[in-house]
């Protein structure tokens, strides 16, 4: 061998065994829990925590993984849904991804539905869906205070400890629920007819389809209706899951045949029951920019709309395409968090670089360390708050 091929030989080789180095300090760092679980408590003495329904349907699997990593946090506990029409190679390499993750794996909090419900879009087997995961969720973890739905679409603006910060100040009973009972067009539109969801009682999704007959709008109970995403409040999921009175059931079973249903139940239930009809606080929290009329469908974000939306206060964004360049730049500006790494907390106590998850190690993960975006929200909600406080009658 030439002293050229020689000398090529060794740069390559040292390259090589660099690289594989490189390569299993990476993945030890990312895969092995360096700390014991710290013990999570939960009650009015300690920060609130939250229970997540992150919801999704083919193609979504990296959508949803990367948005668990945004929200995710200790103290709180994760549903994790790939529809029926989502493979089941999909929802395995969720669960996959899922357990690779150290402080994941260590706390285990996090689930993926394994049997998914199938979901017609416009149908009520969207309430059936949340009001699945509600039931799940109560019954496997009972430490946690609200309950927030997000879809892969979605992402948040803050961190963990800067919401659960804030929510430190609120009561726990209080529902954050975009609501109203003018129904102006909708109640022609989507009150009135009469449809049925094949999602219900098909093994394949299909569309929902129309009857030919029309119903009056309902006086027995009033119809509240508003946005389809929401964070409510533990007390109230209990009510209409349990249904100590007859009502939540009285009005699946009516808005089982209404368009878009996900946009009336929730809000009809809350402000018809005395028990909880002033815990609402008239707003989703989510930060949305909408079409010129008729505004149906919120816009998709993209790096032009970054500053307003960081200064909007909100605590949720949507819509975003998948990995769009606004998703990185929140990541990078809003959460601090690196390239497939956790959001960082108080509870995490790794060293930051850029091959290392700092939350790969923790200590007390029953801290919080509010950062600058924790400002805007509370004043958002602050803000909020005194709306509420000033108004006797919240659902009108």
């Amino acid at each position: 061998m030439g002293a050229e091929k020689k000398w090529l030989f060794t740069l390559f080789s040292a390259v090589f065994l660099s690289l594989l180095l490189l390569l299993f300090s990476s993945i030890s760092a990312f895969s092995s829990p360096r700390s014991i679980p710290s013990i999570v408590h939960h009650g009015p003495p300690y920060p609130p925590a939250f229970a997540y329904y992150i919801s999704g349907g083919r193609g979504d699997k990296d959508r949803i993984f990367r948005l668990l990593l945004a929200v995710y946090h200790p103290r709180n506990r994760y549903l994790l849904h790939l529809a029926a029409d989502a493979s089941n190679d999909e929802r395995l390499q969720l669960a996959v991804a899922v357990k690779s993750v150290p402080a994941i794996r260590a706390f285990e909090n996090v689930d993926v539905v394994g049997k998914p419900d199938r979901i017609s879009y416009m149908g009520s087997s969207n309430i059936a869906t949340i009001l699945h995961a509600a039931a799940i969720l109560l019954k496997i973890e009972s430490g946690w205070d609200w309950f927030i739905t997000l879809s892969a679409t979605d992402y948040p603006l803050i961190s963990q400890d800067d919401l659960s910060h804030v929510f430190s100040s609120v009561r726990r009973d209080l529902n954050f629920i975009d609501h109203t009972s003018d129904l102006g067009w909708k109640e022609g539109q989507r009150i009135q007819p009469i449809v049925v969801d094949p999602g219900l009682y098909l093994a394949r999704r299909t569309q929902i389809f129309h009857a030919t007959e029309r119903r009056p709008t309902p006086d027995a109970f009033k119809i509240f209706t508003g946005s389809p995403w929401f964070i409510l409040s533990r007390s109230f999921l209990e009510y209409c899951v349990l249904g100590w009175d007859n009502l939540p059931r009285t009005l699946l079973m009516y808005f089982n045949n209404i368009v878009l249903s996900q946009e009336g139940y929730f809000h009809s239930v809350i402000c018809n029951s005395n028990e909880f009809k002033n815990t609402t606080v008239n707003s989703n929290l989510r930060f949305m920019m909408w079409d010129d009329p008729p505004k149906m469908e919120p816009l998709f974000f993209n790096a032009s709309n970054f500053d307003v939306m960081a200064e909007s206060g909100a605590a949720f964004a949507r819509k975003f395409h998948k990995d769009d360049a606004v998703l990185d730049m929140v990541d990078k500006k809003l959460l601090e968090r690196g390239r497939n790494q956790l959001t960082p907390g108080a509870w995490c106590s790794g060293r930051r670089n850029w091959w290392m998850d700092p939350c790969s190690q923790w200590s007390d993960v029953n801290i919080l360390k509010s950062g600058s975006q924790a400002k805007k929200f509370e004043e958002s909600v602050k803000n909020l708050l005194n709306d509420w406080n000033a108004q006797p009658n919240q659902c009108q």
